[in-house]
């Protein structure tokens, strides 16, 4: 691989793992606060692409990147008082059903709403065109885009949390919730708030994820075991592991997609071709490329073989 190709697939990794840093940042918020794992977090992100597409026809696609994660954002703080909050004293298993099923229900409103086929949701013409130019090959203004506004919630959630009053209480409702319960601290409220700020975040994503790639009810099906898989390796409840796992698949995803070898290839390289009577032959012949859907998966299993906690889990059960 020649330096110009190593250097724009970087790129194009650190973009994609950071439109996945925004989506897994509120669920990981979710669960570290609530210790629920929100199956429907990929379906907001579809409804925030959505919002995204009407009020950018509306009144046009920098209203709606502000307007669609505040209305994804208030439909989440919804579920959460008068949903989950009703399902919380029947465990875990009851609230991962409502979310569950609450994921099938938000896609068939928006198939209801918006219809099947995709919809013309684009970026704005100040985003077309090349940010710069490495070597020979443009990077574009959008991904470009992405990576700041991923960068901007970044530090906006590392200053609040460390900062602010509302992340100290949120801390601290987190280690010691009925400690900050009695010291009169509304930790209901904080847990429909945090759970609204997730929801906020997974509609920012879809707001800007949406117009970059093709907005579609099944949208969130892919990216949605994605989105897990990234919450597992990074750690639950780690915002910091989050960042590190999305970064990771991010670029694991973009590195295999440009590696057109395989396993028989590198043995046939090394003087140790694979006989191709061999039954296992189809499997060494995969290309990374092939195989680039399933890499993440892979990895997966790898972390919880080695580390179960994931990289910079550190959540206990309260």
């Amino acid at each position: 691989m020649n330096a110009e190709l190593a250097l724009i697939s970087a790129l194009n990794g650190a973009s994609y793992g950071l439109l996945l840093f925004m989506l897994s940042a509120g669920l990981t918020l979710i669960f570290s606060m609530m210790g629920v794992l929100n199956f429907a977090h990929a379906s907001f992100y579809v409804l925030g692409a959505y919002c995204g597409y009407q009020i950018s026809q509306w009144i046009g696609f920098w209203s709606g990147l502000v307007l669609a994660p505040l209305a994804v954002g208030v439909c989440g703080a919804a579920v959460e008082r008068y949903g989950l909050r009703a399902l919380h004293a029947h465990g875990a298993v009851a609230e991962l059903l409502f979310t569950f099923g609450l994921s099938y229900v938000i896609v068939e409103l928006v198939q209801v709403l918006w219809g099947r086929p995709p919809v013309p949701y684009r970026l704005p013409p100040e985003l077309d065109g090349a940010l710069f130019t490495v070597y020979t090959v443009d990077f574009p203004r959008a991904r470009g885009f992405v990576m700041l506004v991923a960068a901007l919630i970044l530090g906006a959630l590392a200053l609040m949390l460390r900062y602010s009053r509302i992340g100290m209480v949120i801390q601290a409702a987190l280690s010691h919730s009925k400690t900050a319960e009695t010291l009169g601290h509304d930790v209901p409220r904080i847990h429909m708030m945090v759970f609204g700020g997730g929801a906020a975040l997974a509609g920012l994503a879809g707001a800007v994820g949406g117009a970059l790639t093709v907005t579609e009810p099944n949208m969130g099906g892919p990216i949605g075991a994605i989105l897990f898989v990234v919450v597992v390796v990074g750690g639950m409840g780690s915002l910091a592991g989050a960042f590190l796992a999305s970064l990771a698949i991010g670029e694991i995803d973009a590195f295999a997609k440009v590696i057109d070898r395989s396993p028989a290839d590198l043995a046939a390289a090394l003087g140790a071709p694979i006989d191709s009577a061999n039954p296992l032959y189809g499997v060494w012949s995969l290309t990374l490329s092939q195989a680039a859907p399933v890499l993440p998966f892979l990895l997966l299993v790898v972390v919880l073989l080695v580390r179960p906690r994931g990289l910079m889990g550190k959540r206990e059960d309260r």
